[in-house]
């Protein structure tokens, strides 16, 4: 009776992972989403001298560019520490933490981000339409994929906790970076919002980074529900006596 107990529970267990690990990064309804996404990301030029930054064993300088303030909705991210990532690794890219993909203004304000998919790439954002008539209403204007450096570890550690469906708030420097660690390495960004392809990213040191609400609730705390009972179920299985027939 208990084997068949503990035979269900690790059933239903897998299944509500499965389904919370697929519904987990399922974007928010626009009900759900701050009016503060409505805005255009705000970029003043600014005059101030390159500085130099060490970070991973790595000498950076970094050439500020534009202050920049973003507020959005975040579709899609890449953490530059993953264990595929091989680019950041060979350029010894250490300030580059995370790269998010966010979403704003007419995207947000008529809800056409939830007839698109997002993916990332070590790079990249990428994006497919559902429908030619969503492709046509989504503004490509106001979507960024966004490279984020930090070289402080506080701010790396909030940057890196950022989920597909946050909304979030960073201010910071729109700027160029490069390094001679070994070679001559360089990255510059994109200063305006119209670019697409290669270049047109937002390479941005970060000032400040908030996750202004949290999405996948309360999906991704089922993901630990059901980790917990199917640990459980597991052990309890194992726990129990042999039996042997006569």
């Amino acid at each position: 009776m208990i084997r068949t107990s503990l035979k269900w529970l690790m059933t239903c267990s897998l299944c509500l992972l499965l389904l919370a690990l697929w519904r987990r990064d399922v974007l928010p309804p626009t009900t759900e989403l701050d009016t503060v996404l409505l805005t255009e990301p705000l970029q003043t030029q600014i005059t101030q001298p390159a500085f130099a930054t060490t970070t991973g064993g790595v000498t950076y300088k970094v050439q500020p560019l534009y202050d920049y303030d973003l507020v959005g909705l975040v579709v899609s991210k890449h953490a530059a520490d993953t264990w595929w990532d091989y680019i950041h690794r060979e350029a010894n890219d250490h300030l580059n933490v995370m790269d998010i993909c966010v979403v704003w203004g007419n995207n947000v304000r008529n809800g056409v981000y939830q007839d698109l998919s997002y993916s990332s790439g070590q790079f990249t954002c990428n994006i497919r339409a559902n429908s030619a008539e969503a492709f046509a209403a989504f503004d490509q204007t106001a979507i960024s994929n966004n490279h984020l450096l930090t070289d402080q570890p506080a701010l790396a550690k909030i940057i890196k906790k950022v989920e597909i469906g946050d909304q979030i708030h960073f201010r910071g420097r729109l700027s160029e970076y490069s390094h001679n660690h070994g070679f001559a390495f360089k990255r510059g960004t994109s200063i305006v919002r119209t670019d697409t392809g290669n270049g047109a990213c937002e390479t941005v040191f970060i000032d400040s980074f908030e996750i202004l609400k949290s999405g996948g609730q309360p999906w991704r705390k089922l993901v630990w529900l059901a980790v917990i009972m199917l640990v459980a179920s597991i052990l309890g299985w194992f726990m129990q006596p042999v039996r042997f027939n006569d």
